[in-house]
């Protein structure tokens, strides 16, 4: 800077050097440049003059002080020449600072017994806090079903075509493909051994029972279960959750509800949707690679699959409604304040969800196995 400078005297077996101007973060640099070139060790003595100096600031008192503390360790003398007092107590915090200060100790590494207890307790918390979040959502409902005039039908209906009308489309052409491919892999087999006929007892026993009830709720798990996280994340976010509180509405009855009640209505219908793509996929296979007629599958279907399979995958569909809403919804709620927690949370409720239909989907087949169903 052109009012700053760093006269450097040389007086036999002392040194003096005068500070100019402006002594602050911007000159440091050059003054530390000036300084690289002298030979302390040739002094006995080291005035540091900082009468003239206009403005001094930490990185200057910083400077200041290392000098001064490298000086000392060649043993040499060390006088600061100053009257102004602003000046004189800035070099005093930051010698009383930097005495009290402690090296940052290194991070030490965990063991494996320690990683595990932390998971192990995180995990149990985190169940702990869902359990309560399904406590206060049971509670809850039962209060809000005890009378008719409390269930609010227009946000019922307004979830039922956000998270079914609206996924009808991407529901019935993935099913629609998972018959073909299932049908066309299939066929390949059926036709070694002469048996293409049970192609049909297959498509229809293995798509009405598991295939369409499981790609129902894998597809809105990662459609309308994710909606559910984003949408209260973001209102947590931006503390509209809180200020329904303040005004007396509860938000499990205002949001939380209406949106489970609404997928465990429509996914028994997605799932019917799913289950006739599904037959269709497969009766085109059959058609085209197979020379089944749409007519002999048709009457083979009604012979050999028994309307059971069909409302055995019509049951599970509340039930895997219920889980992808709360996990959705319950993810929501655990958002924190900063928007990367809604991407990590959103990702979790999909996985999370997804896990917890394959798992009460493996339920139903034992128990229904076990029942002979």
């Amino acid at each position: 800077m052109d009012n700053s400078s760093l006269i450097i005297t040389h007086l036999d077996d002392k040194l003096s050097l005068k500070f100019l101007g402006e002594f602050n973060l911007y000159v440091v640099n050059g003054y530390e440049k000036q300084l690289e070139s002298l030979n302390f060790t040739a002094k006995k003595e080291v005035d540091i003059d900082l009468f003239d100096v206009k403005l001094f600031d930490t990185t200057a008192a910083l400077f200041i002080n290392n000098l001064q503390n490298k000086l000392l360790s060649k043993n040499v003398k060390v006088n600061i020449l100053c009257s102004n007092k602003d000046t004189l107590g800035t070099l005093e915090l930051v010698k009383k600072q930097k005495k009290s200060s402690s090296p940052i100790p290194h991070a030490k590494r965990k063991n494996y017994l320690e990683i595990v207890g932390k998971r192990a307790y995180e995990n149990y918390v985190g169940f702990i806090s869902f359990m309560a979040f399904m406590g206060k959502l049971f509670a809850t409902k039962i209060i809000y079903l005890k009378n008719v005039k409390n269930i609010r039908y227009k946000e019922i209906a307004f979830e039922i075509n956000e998270s079914a009308i609206r996924a009808l489309g991407i529901i019935a052409l993935t099913s629609f493909l998972i018959g073909l491919v299932v049908a066309y892999q299939s066929a390949f087999q059926l036709k070694i051994y002469g048996a293409n006929i049970f192609i049909v007892d297959m498509l229809g026993i293995s798509i009405l029972r598991e295939l369409a009830p499981l790609i129902t709720a894998i597809v809105i798990a990662g459609r309308s279960g994710s909606s559910f996280t984003a949408q209260i994340g973001a209102m947590k976010i931006t503390q509209e959750l809180d200020a329904m509180r303040t005004m007396g509405f509860d938000p499990y009855i205002f949001l939380v509800l209406p949106r489970i009640i609404a997928l465990m209505i429509a996914m028994p219908i997605l799932i019917f949707v799913s289950d006739m793509m599904g037959i269709i996929g497969g009766m085109v296979v059959a058609n085209l690679d197979l020379n089944i007629s749409t007519n002999l599958f048709l009457d083979r279907f009604n012979e050999v699959v028994a309307a059971k399979h069909f409302f055995i995958g019509i049951v599970k569909g509340p039930f895997f409604a219920f889980l992808i809403a709360s996990i959705g919804i319950y993810r929501g709620m655990m958002v924190k304040d900063d928007t990367q927690s809604i991407g990590f949370n959103t990702t979790k409720s999909v996985v999370e969800s997804i896990f917890a239909v394959i798992v009460c989907d493996a339920v139903f087949s034992i128990a229904f196995t076990n029942l002979g169903i």
